[in-house]
């Protein structure tokens, strides 16, 4: 095993133990911090996955520990129902754990627990583990002081344009309210999630106000693994994938008629990804986790959890493909908020 990467994650876990998840372990030095419990449920499948867990076992040392793969559904269930409200389990899988049709995180969100859930870590090759190890990091200044700013920036704004050499998408009409992903859930009905964090996300209040087109440089396969692309021209017209560049790869074009078999192409998620050990050229394989780097992505397809749209009924929804554009800059009603891959807030 990797002592440097196991050393960093340690570190990394740790701090979104106590930074973001504000867990207190039994041997915590605050008196209520006795009846604050850990969980950790892992698998043995992975490297990546064998590092974290190990990482946990460090940040945790008074946590249960469940191997997944020789633990029964049924105690695994029983594990879970043992926990009580503000309680801590975190999920360390290679892919992702099934218990039938029993919906895990949702379970454990209803009992009120909190939860850290890290997911497909066999996407990741070994060659970039220390990118995920290092998107990990829990950088409380910058996640809480960026990420508040730029849904400022974007509450109210008229007018969004995203560039890229010769390339516009604007948008009309403003944004639904952003929703942020930046490990502080005061006021929240869920604490925890997918991890690495780090993203502000909104869509068009009005799709039809969505005109121009952009440039691909990266969407999601049918493994939800990164494909990297020459950068292609990609049309828009009132929400709507209507077009794209003659030489775009073919796979893209499948995707959007697999898309159009069930529902409109429609460009649903806009959003600004924070964390900064993720870039275009440092890049993770995973979807989930790749989405987070600093820079935007969009999603193509009628299917979005958080957004209620008239129109569109949520279960019914398929598609929901990320895609990732190329930005020069992005600039709100006339000023600059992202410009050479930084910020501008």
């Amino acid at each position: 095993m990797n002592k440097d990467l196991l050393a960093l994650a340690t570190r990394n876990v740790t701090d979104i133990i106590n930074l973001a998840i504000e867990h207190r372990s039994s041997s915590g030095p605050s008196p209520e911090s006795a009846d604050s419990k850990a969980l950790v449920v892992y698998d043995t499948r992975y490297g990546l996955t064998d590092i974290l867990t190990a990482a946990y076992r460090a940040a945790l040392p008074d946590a249960r520990f469940i191997d997944f793969d020789t633990t029964n559904k049924e105690d695994v269930i029983a594990a879970f129902d043992a926990m009580q409200p503000g309680d801590l389990v975190v999920l360390i899988q290679s892919s992702n754990f099934l218990l039938d049709a029993f919906r895990i995180r949702l379970h454990l969100f209803n009992k009120k627990l909190k939860v850290i859930e890290h997911l497909h870590l066999h996407r990741n090759t070994e060659d970039i583990w220390g990118v995920y190890v290092n998107a990990l990091e829990y950088d409380i200044d910058w996640y809480r002081g960026v990420g508040p700013k730029l849904k400022a920036k974007l509450e109210h704004i008229k007018e969004l344009r995203i560039q890229a050499g010769g390339a516009e998408l604007v948008v009309t009409g403003g944004v639904l309210s952003p929703k942020l992903n930046i490990g502080d859930y005061a006021g929240m009905e869920n604490i925890g999630g997918t991890f690495p964090i780090g993203e502000v996300f909104t869509e068009c209040a009005d799709f039809t106000q969505m005109n121009g087109s952009f440039m691909i440089y990266a969407y999601a396969g049918s493994d939800f693994s990164i494909n990297m692309h020459t950068p292609f021209r990609v049309d828009v017209k009132e929400g709507l994938i209507v077009g794209w560049q003659d030489d775009a790869p073919e796979s893209f074009g499948k995707i959007i008629e697999n898309i159009k078999e069930f529902e409109r192409p429609l460009v649903r998620e806009i959003g600004f990804g924070l964390n900064r050990a993720i870039t275009r050229e440092r890049y993770m394989q995973d979807i989930t986790a790749f989405e987070r780097l600093v820079g935007l992505h969009f999603s193509l397809g009628e299917k979005h959890s958080v957004y209620k749209k008239e129109g569109i009924t949520a279960h019914k929804a398929k598609f929901h493909i990320d895609v990732f554009p190329v930005v020069d800059r992005v600039l709100a009603d006339g000023a600059v908020i992202f410009e050479n891959g930084k910020y501008l807030v």
